[in-house]
């Protein structure tokens, strides 16, 4: 129910695992993949946050979302280069500018790209990137301004 919040978090550097992708879906099968992987557990879901000190989130929209869990002390500061895959949470290399990327990509020896090391989708800081950046400053602007 949180699904829309990990390619933002991942872009922040979390190593943000969804658990619908890791075959968890009843709460006893998240609380026992948090535990045993140490993780915090954001949901809507009032018993899980409950049962694992997790991060409650009230609300629907991912904006507002987001907004939560700054107010909770989620950093959502962008790294300065991407660490982790928007798609699958695996760990990011840079492609060094001599190598080939798949035709959806820049050439690498034109603009930073990254390959993850796990389903080796390419990023690159295009319009995609640039639109959540923008997000997450909103995001983090009205959080400082909250807090002033």
């Amino acid at each position: 129910m949180c699904g829309g919040l990990r390619a933002y978090l991942r872009l922040c550097g979390h190593d943000a695992a969804y658990a619908l992708d890791r075959g968890a879906e009843a709460d006893d099968a998240i609380a026992a993949l948090a535990r045993d992987e140490d993780r915090v557990v954001v949901t809507r879901d009032r018993d899980l946050a409950a049962a694992t000190d997790g991060v409650l989130l009230r609300e629907r929209d991912s904006l507002d979302q987001l907004r939560e869990l700054a107010a909770a002390g989620i950093s959502l500061e962008p790294t300065d280069d991407p660490e982790r895959c928007g798609r699958c949470n695996g760990q990011l290399d840079r492609v060094p500018a001599d190598d080939a990327t798949p035709d959806y990509a820049p050439d690498p020896a034109d603009e930073d790209v990254w390959r993850c090391r796990d389903c080796e989708q390419c990023f690159w800081k295009g319009s995609h990137h640039e639109r959540m950046v923008q997000t997450l400053s909103v995001v983090r602007r009205n959080e400082n301004a909250a807090g002033s």
